[in-house]
């Protein structure tokens, strides 16, 4: 008998389709997100849940559905499943590591050029009619070529964006939880700095950091007092990483050159205050979405729940899950 498997939101058909052959699918809805209730219900009598980022896992979801043998997220981030309650029922954890890299990468990038060549807001001006002549001073943006980019968070993403900077002739300084061996600091031309540090010196900031107790609101108001006027902030980690009334103030005061920010404190409300400011980009939290980064996030989910139901311990268990199994041993 086939696994009954949850997808809690359809994906594209090639992606859907990767569940349809080994496992017996049902697909919550396809055009929203599930409400809790409506998740609570469905959930029951399945051996596994495919759950999206705005998916609540937690000790309700298992109390409503005791038949839940396994959780795949369909992110990299996890920071919508409790944890501690899946160790308290035995419910691994899979999610979609290594596969996101190279497109929240571009996608983190695209916003640092968009936000200091102010893209946006000269598609808008030729579009609207506004061109009639060249003039000298006409969206004066900032360029690359000399200024420091200051990276938080220098994983698998941050490193493939330090990548892309030195393309640019940036320089790079960057400041991690753990630091890099000397020998990837030389490839990557970039220095090490303690945050605020980092924050003086930085003409851009990139943030690359997971959602955690710690990294909450890690850019608050007194972080971000310590950034240049001139100063460029991207996000398309998680929007709680930084605090987004403290933000705002600062772009509409001026006293912050401008933000690009993929990810909002409380998707998918985004303030109306922020949406009017004119030195913002705004993406709708798509930094991964690529067609190519959706097929590996469900392929990967469907090789991690294969091994899981065939015996194995999936490769892709989240490192709180994968620590556990190796204690096991």
């Amino acid at each position: 008998m086939k696994p009954k498997v949850l997808l809690t939101r359809g994906l594209f058909p090639e992606a859907t389709g990767l569940f349809d052959t080994d496992f017996d699918l049902e697909i919550g809805n396809t055009q929203r997100m599930l409400t809790k209730p409506e998740l609570l219900e469905k959930a029951k009598g399945k051996d596994a849940v495919i759950t999206m980022m705005a998916d609540t896992v937690d000790d309700t979801l298992f109390r409503a559905a005791p038949s839940i043998r396994i959780i795949a997220n369909y992110a990299v981030g996890y920071n919508n499943v409790d944890v501690p309650a899946t160790f308290k029922r035995n419910v691994p954890v899979i999610h979609t590591p290594d596969v996101l890299t190279d497109a929240t990468a571009d996608a983190a990038f695209a916003l640092l050029i968009s936000v200091a060549r102010r893209i946006p807001e000269a598609h808008t001006y030729v579009v609207e009619g506004r061109f009639k002549a060249w003039k000298p001073d006409l969206l004066l943006g900032q360029e690359f070529a000399g200024k420091t980019i200051g990276i938080i968070g220098m994983g698998r993403i941050g490193q493939a964006f330090a990548k892309r900077c030195a393309g640019f002739g940036l320089n790079i300084i960057y400041f991690s939880r753990t630091r890099l061996a000397k020998e990837k600091e030389r490839m990557l031309g970039a220095t090490y700095a303690p945050l605020e540090e980092l924050l003086k010196l930085a003409d851009f900031i990139s943030l690359h950091v997971p959602l955690t107790d710690q990294t909450h609101h890690l850019m608050d108001k007194n972080r971000l007092d310590l950034l240049k006027p001139t100063a460029i902030l991207i996000n398309t980690a998680r929007g709680p990483v930084i605090d987004e009334g403290a933000l705002i103030e600062k772009l509409r005061k001026g006293e912050i050159w401008g933000a690009g920010l993929d990810v909002y404190e409380n998707e998918p409300d985004v303030p109306l205050s922020l949406r009017q400011l004119k030195n913002v980009v705004l993406l709708p939290h798509v930094a991964s979405a690529t067609k190519e980064a959706r097929l590996r996030m469900a392929k990967v989910l469907y090789d991690g729940l294969t091994a899981f139901f065939s015996g194995k311990v999936p490769e892709n268990l989240v490192p709180e899950w994968k620590r556990h199994v190796e204690l096991q041993k």
